[in-house]
Parts: C-alpha cells; sequence; structure tokens
C-alpha cells in the first residue's frame, strides 16, 4: 500500500496543489489506515472493503478518537479510494456512500479586546526576539492570517509603504491583506532593528527567523504565545489561531460585513467564516444578561 499512498500525496501535491500541511495529514491517517490493515493480514486492493472500512472508524472510536479527527481520516480515505478507481487499481470503490460522522460545532475561542491588548504589551522589545514577537503577535491581530500563513511570510511579501501583506493560503492561493498602522510599525521596527541581530545571511528570505537565524517553525510560535499568555495571566485556553479567530470576531462586532472578514481570512466558503457571526450573538446574549434588568 505505501507505494499507492506516496503516488496518491504525489498527486495531491502537483495536480491538486494542496498545502503540506494536508498533504501531511492525509499521509499520517492513510498510513495509521495501512498499519490497521496490516495488524489483520490484510492487503489494500484485495482484502478492504465496506466493512473493513467501518472497523477502522469503530477501532478509532474505541480509542477515544474525537469526532472531527474521525471525520478526517474518513475523508482522507474515500478521497484515497476514488484514485485508486480513476487510476483503474480497483474496480469497486468500497468507501462510496460512507457518510461523516456528524460534527458537533465548537464555537471558537476568543480573547476579549483587553486580553488582546494585555498580550501584546508582554514582548520585550529592548531584545531582538522581543521585536520579532510583538510584530508577530501585532500581524497575527492587524490581518488574522494563520499561523503557516506567518511564518511562511518572506521579507518581499511584506510592502510597508502601501500597507499590505501577501500571503498564500490553503492550496497556495494567493491574497492580499491590509496591514493596520500599528503593525506595520511593530514589522519595521523588527526590520530594521532586530532582524539584522537574527540572521545568519543576508539571503535568508523568511522574514520571521529563530535565534539560529532560521526560519521559525509553527511548534516554536506556539511555545511563545503560550509562554507571553501565562504573563499576560490569560486563563483561557489558547491556541495558535486564537488571535485569528480574535480579530475576526472583533471585526463582525465593530460592523464589519461578512463578506470582507471572508476575504481577509482566506476562506473559500462564507459558511465557515458564519460561525463567528454564531461568536458575536452568544457574547451579545452574555451582556444583554449581566446589563438588563430584566434578563
Amino acid at each position: 500500500m505505501e507505494g499507492y499512498v506516496n503516488e496518491f500525496i504525489n498527486y495531491l501535491a502537483v495536480e491538486r496543489g494542496l498545502a503540506q500541511n494536508t498533504l501531511e495529514s492525509y499521509g499520517r491517517d492513510l498510513r495509521q489506515f495501512e498499519t490497521y490493515l496490516q495488524s489483520g493480514k490484510m492487503e489494500i486492493l484485495k482484502d478492504s472493503n465496506r466493512n473493513t472500512i467501518l472497523g477502522y472508524l469503530s477501532n478509532l472510536q474505541s480509542k477515544g478518537r474525537a469526532v472531527s479527527t474521525i471525520s478526517r481520516n474518513l475523508a482522507a480515505i474515500k478521497s484515497f479510494y476514488q484514485y485508486l478507481v480513476r487510476e483503474r487499481y480497483i474496480d469497486k470503490d468500497p468507501a462510496a456512500n460512507l457518510e461523516s460522522p456528524k460534527l458537533e460545532k465548537k464555537l471558537p475561542r476568543i480573547l476579549a479586546i483587553t486580553e488582546v491588548e494585555e498580550l501584546l504589551k508582554q514582548p520585550n522589545v529592548l531584545l531582538p526576539t522581543g521585536l520579532r514577537d510583538k510584530a508577530m503577535l501585532e500581524l497575527l491581530y492587524a490581518t488574522g492570517i494563520r499561523v503557516s500563513e506567518l511564518i511562511s511570510l518572506n521579507i518581499s511579501d511584506v510592502n510597508l509603504d502601501m500597507g499590505y501583506i501577501k500571503c498564500y493560503g490553503k492550496g497556495s492561493k494567493e491574497r492580499i491583506v491590509p496591514l493596520g498602522s500599528i503593525a506595520a510599525r511593530c514589522v519595521q521596527d523588527f526590520i530594521s532593528k532586530g532582524r539584522p541581530k537574527l540572521v545568519r545571511t543576508y539571503e535568508e528570505p523568511a522574514l520571521f527567523v529563530n535565534h539560529h537565524g532560521n526560519r521559525l517553525t509553527r511548534q516554536g510560535f506556539w511555545k511563545i504565545i503560550k509562554k507571553y499568555a501565562q504573563e499576560a495571566n490569560i486563563t483561557k485556553e489558547i491556541t495558535p489561531h486564537t488571535l485569528r479567530h480574535s480579530f475576526a470576531t472583533h471585526l463582525l462586532e465593530n460592523g464589519a460585513d461578512l463578506r470582507s472578514v471572508q476575504e481577509m481570512l482566506g476562506h473559500a466558503d462564507i459558511s465557515t467564516t458564519q460561525i463567528y457571526t454564531h461568536v458575536t450573538k452568544n457574547r451579545l446574549k452574555e451582556v444583554y444578561d449581566k446589563a438588563h434588568p430584566r434578563a
């Protein structure tokens, strides 16, 4: 099966242009499915059928995997079998008509504006790494870009004179996102005062680098934001996307239209953006319940 999986992943990368994170996710899920088949001495082309796949999904459930994880695994398996049929490696798709389990729509966790302000105060801008961290946090909150898009930014993607950044989202789709004056100033400070002390070579294209002078990783950023959240005494659970969620919610709360927010976030479908309207409704309800004498 390994050869077929690699061929499929290569197809997704070359023909479909899927993002690296998505490719890694598909590969990981399909190799776990392969391990399950091998444990039962089964082969992908000869022995797999509808019951095999259902057995695997049941196995994931018995291990306490989240509904979202099971749903993602099934999506990878379905896509893989469709590819095998299309390439005529198999005649019949055993995953056809299998439905994903119903997902509970979890509302994203967001920070209040005061909490965001406290978080943004934490980096020590007297240090090169502090200038970097301040620029990253301000940039995330100013633009709502994904963390993967943040760490993929090159210096050439930033136009401070015109006040925008160019980033590449899912499927390597390019989009232009406006940059606020505060974030622009912080990025300028980092580029002029902090970055030269971190990079080892002027040929390095990455905007944000670690103390080794290499492009910062997602894990590196994750540690940074968790540290500042603790220092800001923020007790809410923080994820790498917390500032993205907060950006979208605060825009909508202050009158931005849904289509504009969709475009800035890089959502292909507006239904993905609409979840933030549920967040704002919930927050309005909380305000009402606390403030109205007859609530």
